[in-house]
């Protein structure tokens, strides 16, 4: 099916010594010198998980992509992934579904639709998220274009979870950059005999992290996400990352609310006046920074 050509809305050219451009993505070796946006990146992409998987996604893949997009998005991650037919799409509308923010990464032009029946969704996303891409507006999506996209779609993401994938996936291209960018790689098991399976339990023998609930995708990121790491880029040139910025006025508002004692996530949506998804992910920001602990039943208290 050809791409169909689409208008995008609210167009932006970032270079790279811009200080919108996303700082996990300017801290990997070969970082694009410049990204066509539909939308803006935000500084709370910073949290963002990467969902990947094949084209021909089971209704098991489906079910699994949605239920972990949409639990991210409720903790404030934003979902990374590539507007593909199958897994991308699920995780993609997922995320938007649960009020989360999602990023698209194309391996086109932004008036290029493709696949053409996900223009909607495209525009849902720069809406609500953003659409990138570090080709020009005609540049059709050639398929030497999406291993190199996907080199953007791990940069973004403090992690890559694979879902569905067969051997030759490219996906498991994803997964590669993502060990090479010093990211953490995520698998989904599948049944043993589905040749789906293959891709994801390969990267479990490989060491990639086996995920049976959202819990194992955050416990491992927790530990790293206070900043980006530092890299060189192709010049040999360190990149330095910037820091977390001090607390934002509504961290400052969840902040004020609580104490020792644990509070439920519903009493700070009910005393700040905030919705649920927004305090969320304020709260997952101040565990991040050391200053709010999470316990178990959606409960938090404040460590400092």
């Amino acid at each position: 099916m050809k791409p169909s050509v689409t208008t995008a809305q609210a167009q932006l050219t970032i270079a790279l010594a811009d200080e919108r451009y996303p700082a996990w993505l300017r801290a990997i070796p070969d970082p694009p010198a410049v990204l066509y946006c539909d939308g803006l990146p935000e500084p709370q992409d910073r949290q963002a998980v990467a969902i990947v998987g094949t084209r021909q996604a089971t209704s098991y893949g489906l079910r699994v992509t949605e239920t972990l997009a949409r639990e991210l998005s409720l903790m404030g991650f934003t979902i990374v992934s590539g507007l593909a037919r199958g897994i991308d799409a699920a995780a993609h509308r997922a995320a938007l579904a649960a009020g989360g923010r999602t990023i698209a990464v194309l391996g086109c032009g932004l008036d290029i639709a493709y696949p053409p029946e996900h223009t909607p969704l495209q525009a849902e996303i720069a809406g609500y998220g953003a659409v990138l891409t570090e080709f020009a507006h005609g540049t059709p999506p050639r398929p030497s274009h999406f291993p190199q996209r996907n080199r953007i779609i791990s940069g973004l993401s403090l992690g890559v979870v694979v879902v569905e994938a067969d051997e030759n996936s490219g996906s498991l291209i994803t997964a590669r950059l993502a060990l090479e960018q010093g990211r953490e790689v995520f698998a989904v098991p599948g049944p043993i005999d589905a040749p789906l399976s293959l891709g994801p339990h390969g990267l479990i023998k490989q060491g990639a992290k086996l995920v049976e609930t959202v819990d194992d995708i955050v416990e491992e990121l927790l530990p790293q996400i206070e900043r980006p790491r530092r890299a060189s880029n192709t010049s040999g040139k360190v990149l330095a990352v910037p820091e977390l910025p001090d607390f934002s006025s509504e961290e400052q508002t969840v902040l004020a609310l609580m104490s020792r004692e644990p509070l439920h996530l519903d009493d700070l949506t009910e005393r700040s006046h905030l919705t649920s998804a927004g305090v969320a992910g304020i709260l997952l920001g101040l565990e991040l920074k050391g200053v709010v602990r999470q316990l178990p039943g959606q409960r938090y208290c404040r460590l400092k």
